[in-house]
């Protein structure tokens, strides 16, 4: 533990003197691309599909009408929604997915959650801020970004008080671009808390930093960019540069697969890894012959309901403007949870003889998950659907499907969010189509005309979310296997069967949640 804090400590060092430096351009956004977040072609007031959207930097516009347009001003009620569904997305993760957690846990391991979700949040914020940002959101190539945005850099004049502006959906529509950095923050954050579910109650506390600080930078960073990185829509100037700015976008957001925000960059991510750690690590002592049960239910609930309410952030700040598509993500991230936890009560109900409260904070999150990807892009009917579905289809991923993979998932990382991650992005193909009451996409970007009810076809956009998946699911497999392996050799995973048993909270933190 010492050495890893000591290694952080010495890397911060050695960057801060040279980076932290504000550039001069600070009021213009990088090489134009400061770029942003995509989520495949949405329609910003225009932009009924997609996800998250890149801090584009006012790009090529043309010179001329540079020349006579005045620079977009962010504006005040888009500033202030932005601001707040950071906060909500902060919520989520601390206290809500904590307590979700670590009301899961049994008592003697309640606090070594809490302490991996909050010290791992807070080192994904510090890594984001270093190179994170950077690397995922400006112009690189078409699977990582550039060192533009390292260390901040360029993101604000702090002698003349001037800011850089980051592109939503709508073209002239602009967010500080300190704003978009600081969402986008949290997404990280809570990715990298998310696979913490997978391997609790046996991992070292050094050796969770350590795996999450190495796939944050492999796994989460290049997917972030592949999926959402773009140009931005006033990039799209005229026909004859569309080439070459989608050139510029990440490779999955090229494919124009929708992800509004995140089934593929957060949640199948972190199950993927979660399910190679459980694998890797091995099972807890005592699997499958003693009882594990969640020792507080209560504070399973209360995490589960923080994180129902913070989602909203999640999801419908990702439409980055205070508009109509916000409230559409608003309205599905609310109705698909609700048909989940039905749809789980329904099923549990069938399968056991009784509707259980695990089971329906389980079902609640399953379709606040199976939404994310869909939240923006499908009506209030497809929202309906994807939720009753994810219902039923992650009460099996935690039950069937765990059987047959024989992991230790203690959690249900994988069943939850792997399932539903998956669920949510397929669906959002069927659903996204205006045959069926979906926004559609965009499919001109200088014009911000949709894709019309004849032209959309289901299958070619649910055959271009299938890639999505697969690119996602072996490239954190294959990042995390690595990463594991990595830090096995070189402090180790798991700690000894005699701190095991005698809890993490007094082996590994010294300290317990409840005194007797």
């Amino acid at each position: 533990m010492k050495k890893l804090f000591a290694c952080l400590a010495l890397a911060a060092a050695v960057l801060a003197p040279t980076a932290w430096a504000q550039s001069d351009a600070a009021s213009a956004p990088v090489a134009a691309a400061s770029a942003v977040i995509a989520a495949a072609a949405p329609a910003a007031e225009a932009a009924a599909s997609a996800a998250l959207a890149a801090p584009a930097a006012a790009d090529a516009a043309s010179a001329a009408s540079a020349a006579v347009a005045p620079a977009p001003v962010p504006n005040k009620g888009d500033t202030t929604w932005m601001m707040l569904s950071t906060l909500l997305v902060i919520m989520m993760t601390v206290p809500g997915l904590a307590l979700f957690y670590g009301g899961l846990v049994r008592s003697k391991n309640m606090l070594s959650v809490l302490m991996q979700v909050m010290v791992a949040f807070s080192m994904i914020v510090v890594l984001w801020v270093l190179y994170g940002y950077s690397f995922a959101f400006t112009e690189g190539n078409a699977y990582i970004g550039g060192t533009d945005r390292l260390m901040m850099k360029g993101i604000w004049d702090n002698v003349a008080g001037t800011f850089a502006n980051a592109a939503t959906f709508s073209k002239g529509v602009v967010i500080p671009e300190v704003v978009f950095a600081a969402f986008q923050a949290t997404f990280a954050g809570i990715t990298a808390c998310l696979i913490v579910g997978a391997f609790a109650e046996r991992i070292k506390f050094s050796a969770a930093l350590l795996f999450l600080a190495l796939w944050f930078t492999f796994s989460y960073l290049p997917i972030a960019h592949m999926v959402w990185f773009w140009m931005g829509p006033d990039a799209y100037s005229a026909a004859a540069v569309v080439d070459e700015m989608n050139g510029k976008a990440g490779l999955i957001w090229q494919w124009g697969a929708l992800d509004f925000a995140g089934g593929t960059v957060v949640h199948i991510n972190a199950a993927v890894a979660g399910l190679v750690g459980a694998y890797m690590i091995g099972k807890r002592v005592g699997y499958g012959k003693e009882a594990f049960t969640p020792h507080s239910l209560t504070l399973t609930m209360v995490g589960a309901s923080l994180l129902w309410v913070g989602w909203f952030g999640f999801n419908a700040g990702s439409a980055l403007e205070a508009n109509g598509f916000a409230a559409l993500a608003f309205i599905n991230t609310f109705v698909a949870a609700a048909a989940a936890v039905l749809a789980w009560s329904i099923g549990e109900a069938l399968h056991k003889g009784k509707a259980s409260m695990l089971g329906a904070a389980s079902g609640a999150v399953a379709g606040l998950v199976a939404i994310t990807p869909a939240a923006g892009n499908v009506g209030i009917g497809g929202a309906l659907v994807i939720g009753f579905v994810a219902g039923f289809a992650c009460l099996w991923g935690v039950t069937g499907l765990k059987k047959l993979l024989g992991a230790d998932d203690s959690l249900d990382v994988f069943g939850v969010h792997g399932v539903g991650g998956i669920v949510g992005a397929l669906l959002t193909g069927v659903f996204n189509s205006p045959a069926l009451g979906g926004p559609s996409a965009v499919g001109d970007w200088v014009t911000a005309s949709m894709i019309t009810p004849d032209a959309y076809s289901i299958a070619t956009q649910v055959w271009t979310q299938a890639k999505a998946v697969g690119v996602t699911v072996v490239w954190s497999a294959v990042v995390s296997v690595i990463a594991y392996k990595i830090v096995d050799l070189v402090i180790g995973l798991r700690v000894s069967e005699e701190e095991e048993r005698e809890g993490l909270d007094i082996s590994s933190h010294g300290e317990t949640a409840y005194h007797k």
